[in-house]
C-alpha cells in the first residue's frame, strides 16, 4: 500500500473583529474556532492582524494619529500571554491547528508593534510565530520589521504548513524560502481592501500553482457597524477568502461581501502529483546556477556584554548575552565549588569510583579556567 498522506478539512475564516477590542475579538475568535472545529476543520486560518483590528486609518488623513496607535497598542497581544493562552485553549478544544493574525506588542521596548501570525497547535501550545518582514508603504507608520529568524514552515501531522502576510506574497525570495522547505499547505492572510480583489485572486492561484501547494487564504471584511463611521465612510474591504488546490484551481470561494467560514478538503497526494512535472525547489531547480541565502539570525538593536544584575536568566533569547573571560572564570569557579562539595559528600559515603570521576572533571575545569584567564 505504501505511505498514506494526510487528508483533512481546512477552513478560512472571513469575519470582522470587534474593533480595537482585544478581549471582545478573542472571544469572537474562540467562538469561530469552535464552530469550524465542530464542522471538522483541522486547519483554521484567520485574516491579517485580526486581533484587535487591521489599522485601516493608515491610508487616511489620520495616518500619523498617535491616539489610534495608542488604542491599538493597548489592545495588542503579547506572546505568550493570557490572550494567547485563551486562543491556545480554543485550538485544543477544537482539535485543530489555528493560524491567526495579531498586532503583537514588543515586550522589550514596550512601544513597537509587529504584524504577526501565530500558529496554535491542537496540543494547546504556540507552534510558531512569524513577523511580517516588510510592512507595506504607510504600514511602516504602524509596525516594525521582522527578520529571517522565523521564515519557516511548521512540520505537523497535516503536512508542512507555512504562511505569509499580505504583500509578503510579492517578495519572490520569501516565497521561495518556503518552497525550499517543502511547504505543502500555505496560509495566506490579508486585510483585503476591495481594490485588491483581482490582486489577491491572481496572487493566490499563482502561489498555489508555482509552489504546488494548497493555499488557505483568509481575507478581512468590513461589515455594517464593524468600523466607526469616520473610517467606514472611506474604507472598503469586501473579503475574497478562498482555498486553492496545487493546480491553481479554486476548491472554495472566493467569498465576498459577508462573514462566513469556508471549507475545503486537502489531500496531500495532489501536491505530489503536481510536483511530478514541476518541483521548483527540487528537480526543477538549478542550484548550480541559482541559489537563495536566507539569513536566519535575529537582528537585535543592542548587544550587552557582561552580566546584567536585573536579569535573572542570562540565556533569554530576546536580549543576546555575550560572555567575557571574566564571567567564564566566575562561572567555572562556581561549578568547581559545587563539584568540590559533591566530592566531600561522596567520600563521606565511601563511593571512591564516583569521587575519582568528579576529581577528573575538576582537573579539566582547572585547565579550562586557566585557558580563558
Amino acid at each position: 500500500m505504501g505511505d498514506q498522506l494526510p487528508h483533512f478539512t481546512a477552513a478560512a475564516v472571513q469575519a470582522a473583529p470587534v474593533f480595537l477590542d482585544r478581549e471582545g475579538t478573542i472571544q469572537k475568535a474562540c467562538e469561530l474556532i469552535a464552530e469550524a472545529g465542530h464542522a471538522g476543520a483541522r486547519l483554521i486560518v484567520f485574516p491579517e492582524t485580526w486581533i484587535p483590528t487591521y489599522p485601516w486609518w493608515h491610508v487616511t488623513q489620520g495616518v500619523f494619529s498617535n491616539n489610534e496607535y495608542l488604542d491599538l497598542w493597548k489592545n495588542a497581544v503579547e506572546v505568550p500571554s493570557e490572550s494567547t493562552a485563551q486562543l491556545c485553549d480554543a485550538a485544543m478544544r477544537a482539535g485543530a491547528y489555528v493560524v491567526i493574525g495579531i498586532n503583537e506588542r514588543d515586550t522589550v521596548t514596550r512601544g513597537t508593534l509587529f504584524n504577526t501570525i501565530i500558529y496554535l497547535a491542537p496540543s494547546g501550545e504556540i507552534a510558531h510565530r512569524h513577523r511580517k518582514l516588510m510592512p507595506t508603504f504607510t504600514e511602516r507608520t504602524i509596525w516594525g520589521f521582522g527578520d529571517g529568524s522565523d521564515l519557516d514552515v511548521v512540520d505537523t501531522p497535516l503536512g508542512r504548513v507555512g504562511g505569509l502576510i499580505c504583500w509578503e506574497h510579492e517578495m519572490t525570495l520569501a516565497k521561495y524560502a518556503l518552497y525550499a522547505q517543502g511547504e505543502q499547505v500555505h496560509c495566506a492572510v490579508w486585510p483585503a481592501f476591495t481594490t485588491q480583489n483581482e490582486h489577491i485572486d491572481f496572487g493566490m492561484r499563482q502561489y498555489a500553482y508555482e509552489g504546488a501547494s494548497f493555499v488557505v487564504s483568509a481575507c478581512g471584511v468590513i461589515t455594517p457597524g464593524s468600523l466607526p463611521e469616520s473610517l467606514a465612510s472611506t474604507t472598503k474591504a469586501n473579503g475574497g477568502s478562498a482555498i486553492v488546490g496545487p493546480d491553481g484551481k479554486y476548491l472554495a470561494g472566493p467569498l465576498y461581501d459577508r462573514e462566513e467560514i469556508i471549507y475545503a478538503e486537502v489531500d496531500l497526494e495532489a501536491v505530489v502529483r503536481e510536483k511530478h512535472s514541476r518541483d521548483v525547489a527540487g528537480h526543477y531547480a538549478r542550484p548550480d546556477v541559482f541559489q537563495l541565502i536566507v539569513n536566519r539570525a535575529r537582528k537585535p538593536v543592542a548587544t550587552f556584554v557582561g552580566p546584567d544584575p536585573l536579569r535573572a536568566d542570562p540565556l533569554r533569547a530576546d536580549v543576546p548575552y555575550v560572555a567575557t573571560p571574566e564571567t567564564i572564570v566566575d562561572r567555572l569557579e562556581t561549578v568547581r565549588a559545587y563539584l568540590g562539595s559533591l566530592i566531600d559528600r561522596i567520600e563521606h559515603q565511601g563511593d571512591a569510583e564516583v569521587s575519582a570521576a568528579i576529581e577528573e572533571a575538576l582537573a579539566s575545569l582547572e585547565i579550562a579556567a586557566t585557558g580563558v584567564s
